[in-house]
């Protein structure tokens, strides 16, 4: 514990700095320093004791003249600072250095902490021995709390950019293993009788099932960070349910389920994006469909009631505990599972719903009687009251069989994904050349000129922006594709900007891929 000395008497310091001012100037000088109200501005004797005191340091510290004068100028700082002789370094450096001047906490009277700008200045007489010191204290919390605030907001911009970087890192380097055997799989179907083995249905199944928490992964990313884009169209929510419901029909089957729908036969027309709002209702029932035991039952109900559409998932499953219920759709957060988890997932699903919803104007909502009571999740969604005229979109048969004779340049440095891509294109009728980087690929165009290239991007020796550049440059006719595991909207915007005329996301669909070619490579009618 710091002992303060006994103080010197009140006058010599302010009696050595009239002295060296004279009289008249001497009392000017403490006429204004005893006005000043926004600075702490008191003297110190050579041993550290306050020895005046003016208005703004009795507002800033809270003490009174009485108070203070003759206490060690320790009684301004936290223990901390006393404990590690802060204070006699201060007076030591003022003294050798003519001043000394820090930022830092200091302590009021009441014990709470502010954040002072502190300027100590050694006084000397005309001989130059020290007499004192001036100090000066201003309170800068205000400045402090704010560059607090900015730094942690930077901090977390920073680390919410670092967040987005790493999923989508993650996203490509667990698309890129995905992709070959998704290939591999859809290959093997095409090739055979209409039947697949079972462990080709359990590869599928699981391959699905990663696909599926990678994309969620990346959408609660997208969703968090404000990137994600809806296509807004007016669209029937029973189209949606449709799709939803053939989706998560395999589960409930699997799991022998009773599953029942109750959809009107008249349109329920709202605003929104019929893929997103497909991927909500899919989410739903996949979820029902986890936590139900094995032949109980789900069923989906959608009804107009007023000016809102209503979606209704309920089931007689393992339901929500109370303390559970009012974090469903927080992120991460799931209901308790055995150590087999054999519900699986990140808990992602519902939080995607929420901000799903909540995107096209409507709202989500969870009820539960308890464990072991069921669930149901609500979703309700503004109806559009005069919709217009909707375009009729028309259904093609899946066909396999791309137009022949294109040349195709195949470009990944991934050798399965390579091999089976261009096994099966060459098995539809295209001639194709393959390369496992930019360098070799620029050769092949030179000597073959390819009417269609399919490039991966992360390629070595040069990725596939400046690749697309350079067959743009040899062979301005050829059709780009892009095939990466980025699929955020800026790496589209990257490939596009890059000359690519379409992007596709791994693993990619064998259907979409050959009807992309047969877009890009077809003769004009």
């Amino acid at each position: 514990m710091l002992h303060a000395p006994m103080a010197e008497p009140r006058s010599t310091s302010l009696d050595a700095l009239q002295a060296m001012r004279g009289p008249d100037s001497g009392e000017l000088f403490r006429a204004l320093v005893e006005t000043i109200v926004d600075y702490a501005i008191f003297m110190l004797d050579v041993h550290g004791n306050v020895a005046s005191w003016n208005a703004g340091a009795a507002r800033l510290k809270g003490y009174t003249a009485d108070e203070i004068i003759g206490r060690h100028f320790s009684a301004f700082y936290p223990q901390v600072d006393i404990d590690a002789g802060k204070c006699e370094m201060e007076l030591e450096v003022a003294l050798r250095d003519g001043r000394f001047e820090d930022e830092g906490w200091r302590v009021r009277k009441d014990g709470t902490e502010f954040w002072a700008n502190v300027v100590i200045t050694a006084v000397r007489d005309k001989l130059g021995v020290p007499v004192g010191f001036a100090k000066v204290t201003r309170d800068l919390t205000e400045r402090k709390r704010t560059e607090d605030e900015r730094a942690l907001r930077l901090a977390a911009e920073h680390a919410n950019a670092t967040k987005d970087q790493f999923l989508a890192m993650l996203g490509h380097e667990l698309r890129n293993p995905l992709a070959p055997i998704v290939t591999a799989l859809q290959l093997i179907k095409m090739r055979g009788d209409g039947t697949s083995s079972r462990e080709h249905e359990i590869i599928e199944r699981q391959v699905t099932h990663m696909m599926n928490l990678v994309d969620d992964l990346l959408d609660v990313s997208r969703i968090a960070s404000g990137k994600i884009e809806l296509r807004i169209t007016q669209l029937d929510v029973r189209d949606a349910v449709t799709k939803a419901i053939e989706i998560a029909m395999p589960l409930f089957e699997s799991a022998g389920h009773h599953f029942a729908v109750e959809v009107g036969d008249e349109p329920v027309i709202v605003e929104g994006d019929d893929a997103r709002l497909t991927q909500v209702f899919t989410n739903l029932l996949t979820n029902a469909a986890k936590y139900t035991p094995p032949g109980g039952h789900v069923v989906l109900t959608l009804r107009a009631a007023g000016d809102l559409a209503i979606v209704e998932v309920r089931d007689d499953g393992k339901g929500i505990e109370p303390d559970l219920l009012p974090r469903v759709f927080d992120l991460f957060v799931q209901g308790r599972q055995d150590v087999d988890r054999p519900a699986g997932g990140l808990g992602l699903g519902l939080t995607l719903v929420r901000s799903l919803v909540e995107r096209h104007g409507g709202q989500v909502e969870a009820h539960s009687p308890g464990a072991g009571h069921g669930s149901a999740f609500t979703v309700k969604l503004p109806i559009v009251t005069a919709p217009s005229r909707r375009a009729t979109t028309s259904t093609t048969t899946d066909s396999h069989a791309a137009r022949t004779g294109k040349r195709v340049l195949l470009v990944d440095d991934n050798d399965d994904a390579r091999l089976l891509l261009a096994d099966y294109l060459g098995t539809v009728g295209h001639e194709v050349m393959t390369a496992a980087d930019g360098v070799r690929a620029l050769e092949l165009v030179a000597e073959l000129a390819p009417e269609l290239a399919i490039l991966d991007i992360g390629l070595p020796v040069m990725d596939g922006y400046e690749l697309a550049r350079r067959l743009r440059e040899l062979a301005p006719a050829t059709k780009l594709i892009a095939v990466t595991g980025y699929g955020q909207r800026s790496d589209q915007e990257r490939t596009r900007e890059a000359g690519f005329d379409r992007h596709m996301v791994k693993p990619v669909d064998l259907r979409r891929l050959m009807k992309s070619i047969e877009e890009l490579t077809g003769d004009p009618e």
